[in-house]
C-alpha cells in the first residue's frame, strides 16, 4: 500500500532553458536532502537532471524559450516521485527504452539516449504519459527503503 500523506512535496515551474536546471537542482536538494541518504540523493539529482533535460532538448525544442515546464516532488515514508510535465509531442517511453535494451550494444555507448537508460535503471517506476491537458507527464518514482 502506497503512504497517503507526504512528508515533504513542492512543486515548481521554470522556462524551457538548459540555465534552469541549477534552479531545478536547488530547489530538488532543499526538498530532499535532509530526507534521504546520500546515494538516493546522487540518484535523484541524475534522474531529474536527465528528465528536466530531455524536455528542454526533445519535449520543448521547437517551443518558445517562455514555454513552462512544471515539476513536483513528493516524499513519502517508503518512496519519493518525481512528476515532470512537458508541453511537447506525445512519445512512447516504453517502446524506445525496449529498442535500446535490444541493441547488441551498450546503450550506455550512445550519447543521445544515456539518459533514458540512467532514468530506467536508477527508478523502480518510470512512465511517460499523455494527459488531458494535452501535456505530457514523465513520473518517476524511487522506493526509499
Amino acid at each position: 500500500m502506497k503512504d497517503k500523506q507526504p512528508k515533504a512535496e513542492s512543486h515548481l515551474q521554470v522556462e524551457t532553458d538548459l540555465k534552469a536546471l541549477t534552479e531545478v537542482l536547488e530547489w530538488l536538494e532543499n526538498i530532499v536532502l535532509p530526507l534521504l541518504p546520500e546515494e538516493l540523493w546522487w540518484q535523484c539529482r541524475l534522474i531529474i537532471n536527465e528528465g528536466f533535460t530531455n524536455a528542454v532538448r526533445h519535449a520543448h525544442h521547437n517551443l518558445p524559450p517562455a514555454t513552462p515546464i512544471d515539476l513536483e516532488v513528493k516524499v513519502f515514508c517508503c518512496y519519493l516521485e518525481i512528476r515532470i510535465w512537458d508541453r511537447g509531442q506525445p512519445f512512447d517511453l516504453e517502446a524506445k527504452l525496449r529498442s535500446i535494451m535490444q541493441e547488441q550494444r551498450d546503450p550506455l555507448d550512445r550519447e543521445g539516449e544515456r539518459g533514458l537508460v540512467f532514468m530506467h535503471k536508477l527508478t523502480d517506476e518510470l512512465h511517460y504519459v499523455r494527459i488531458d491537458d494535452c501535456r505530457n507527464c514523465l513520473v518517476m518514482r524511487k522506493n526509499l527503503t
